[in-house]
């Protein structure tokens, strides 16, 4: 038993775990996907209910606005980059695959963007945005036991091995 796995199950009763992790995931991912959705229009066109950039080209701007001491070509690479990230973090979350790095992930992506947001925004817009909440969440899937991993293939994984 891992040190984190020690804590987790000395101070949350393991049967609240399971029930946490899936709601941290679900909620992890659905924040990414949605974004990346926005991103490409799928929210609907900007300046339509709650459409955040309904485009590539207002998300780049956006990009920039956090990363001013970059280029444009590398700020468009660096929203591309945020893009794919967030895409790829969103799908493994919500399939439950590669759990705890991806929560890691998660954590560093989430905290690096509220920083940026913070410096180059102001520190109002990322808290408004629940940027560090979310930081929070992904850092606590990430310290969670394997075990407490519900529905996701890891669990499945780490069954299949304590078996052999």
């Amino acid at each position: 038993m891992s040190v984190s796995d020690e804590v987790a199950t000395t101070a949350v009763p393991l049967r609240a775990w399971p029930v946490a992790t899936v709601l941290a995931r679900l909620a992890l991912a659905a924040g990414f996907l949605s974004a990346v959705a926005d991103r490409f229009g799928l929210w609907g066109p900007l300046h339509t209910g709650n459409v955040a950039w309904g485009g590539f080209a207002a998300f780049t701007a956006y990009t920039h606005q956090l990363v001013p001491y970059l280029l444009d070509g590398l700020a468009s690479a660096a929203a591309w980059a945020a893009t794919v990230a967030e895409l790829t973090l969103g799908l493994t979350l919500l399939a439950g695959v590669a759990l705890r790095w991806s929560a890691w992930a998660a954590t560093a992506l989430q905290l690096v963007f509220g920083l940026s947001m913070a410096l180059f925004l102001g520190w109002e817009a990322p808290l408004s945005a629940s940027v560090f909440s979310a930081c929070a969440a992904a850092l606590l899937l990430a310290l969670a036991p394997v075990r407490a991993f519900a529905f996701s293939l890891d669990r499945l994984f780490a069954a299949a091995s304590e078996k052999r």
